[in-house]
């Protein structure tokens, strides 16, 4: 990472990739706030990075301050993302020729990327070509995602509030199911959000305690699924209490690394579409079990669920946004502002830059020690970590029809300055 002195001159893109979360625009409202303070105009792309390459730009000082102060309630993604990962710069020069062009053309001098893993890695590869192309451009990657797998960061940006829907959900369905099995269902099963890392489904164990609080069975993406052990749990789980809560994560793979339900078809990262884990764990506990069972496929639920936001997760979304314009301000380059955790108890954080080469492309797992040794549920240690980022809640506005009162931006256009680009 690198410093230097810079007055507050040009403008200031920011832009949103990949899944949103629901509190991804505390931390738009993070960045235009903190500019605005600072006398920097900032520019959005419409749609992320696409919007980049097509000068397809919104001008948020059209918006008011009320505007930009409700994005810290409204979920969703406010100027649009997208999934689109940059090629590297020997690959597909003309990408990269075209961004500087666009940021020549509106002198943009600072580009903040909100994402991922993925993200984090088109925010370092758009760092880098300011030195290679001959334009002075500070680049930031700004923390976000419901999966929590980015490297260094104690935690991520939306996590918490996933974190927080997924374990109340698994709660209240499991007081459901508690009071129908006598006569009706015996298992209820929950596929959560998570392809490699099972920090979502590790969630899910907030919701109980003890032998037999629900959920009975996690299943995680680190613990290859054992159908034999699976099926031996869940059977003695509802002869013993009545009924079983299962949590899986869409990632659980068999001992031969196949997903458990497979689409078959990829992403634009090129990663798996996955999600049909749950019916496939329901149709084994129906023919080897016997059992009546629901299933529940939250999907999008899980990451737009403002209403059930974390306190802590809202904070930190907003907190990491204003921190990535102080880091670029200062000169900062190549980094990205990351929640460091100084204390579980009382639960304390900041927020400091990292260089963004020791995260971009990296996956953080979950540690060995969070999963319990039946590799069913989660240990002491995992709630430890866990259960500060769901604290408190974040409260919304709402309406005389008993409905949040969401913001909405006017998201006017800039007017642009140059051809169209090529698709």
């Amino acid at each position: 990472m690198t410093r230097a002195t810079r007055s507050p001159q040009g403008r200031l893109l920011y832009a949103q990739s990949g899944g949103v979360t629901s509190v991804i625009n505390a931390t738009a409202a993070g960045v235009i706030e903190a500019a605005r303070a600072k006398g920097v105009p900032v520019y959005a792309a419409r749609n992320g990075i696409l919007g980049a390459l097509r000068e397809d730009l919104i001008d948020t000082t059209k918006e008011t301050r009320s505007a930009i102060a409700a994005l810290r309630h409204t979920p969703g993604g406010a100027f649009g993302s997208c999934r689109y990962k940059l090629k590297s710069l020997e690959a597909n020069r003309a990408e990269y020729e075209r961004l500087i062009e666009v940021f020549r053309a509106h002198d943009i001098r600072w580009f903040l990327y909100n994402g991922g893993n993925d993200s984090a890695d088109t925010a370092l590869k758009v760092s880098q070509l300011g030195k290679a192309m001959g334009y002075d451009i500070r680049c930031i990657g700004v923390p976000k995602t419901v999966d929590n797998d980015l490297a260094i960061t104690d935690c991520c940006p939306g996590f918490g509030s996933v974190a927080k829907y997924t374990a109340v959900s698994t709660l209240e369905a499991s007081l459901d199911v508690a009071s129908m099995a006598e006569t009706s269902t015996k298992v209820f099963i929950l596929e959560v959000m998570g392809r490699h890392a099972g920090w979502i489904a590790a969630a899910a164990g907030l919701a109980g305690d003890g032998v037999d609080g629900a959920p009975h069975v996690i299943l995680f993406p680190e613990v290859p699924f054992d159908e034999a052990a699976f099926l031996a749990k869940v059977k003695a789980t509802v002869e013993r209490v009545g009924w079983c809560t299962v949590v899986a994560s869409e990632g659980v793979r068999n001992a031969q690394g196949q997903f458990l339900a497979e689409a078959g078809t990829r992403d634009a990262f090129g990663h798996t579409q996955l999600g049909g884990a749950a019916p496939v764990l329901a149709q084994l506990v129906k023919d080897k079990l016997g059992y009546k069972y629901h299933w529940a496929l939250p999907d999008y639920l899980q990451r737009s669920a403002r209403h059930a936001a974390s306190k802590v997760d809202a904070e930190q979304a907003y907190a990491v946004g204003k921190a990535a314009v102080d880091c670029a301000l200062a000169g900062m380059n190549a980094v990205m502002p990351v929640i460091v955790r100084t204390s579980d108890a009382p639960y304390r954080w900041k927020v400091e830059p990292a260089p963004l080469a020791k995260i971009a492309n990296k996956e953080k797992k979950m540690p060995k020690g969070f999963i319990r040794r039946d590799g069913f549920g989660i240990t002491a240690a995992a709630r430890r970590y866990l259960s500060p980022l769901i604290a408190g809640e974040a409260p919304l506005p709402w309406r005389r029809d008993g409905l949040p009162a969401y913001g909405t931006l006017r998201l006017a256009s800039v007017a642009r300055r140059l051809p169209p680009k090529q698709e």
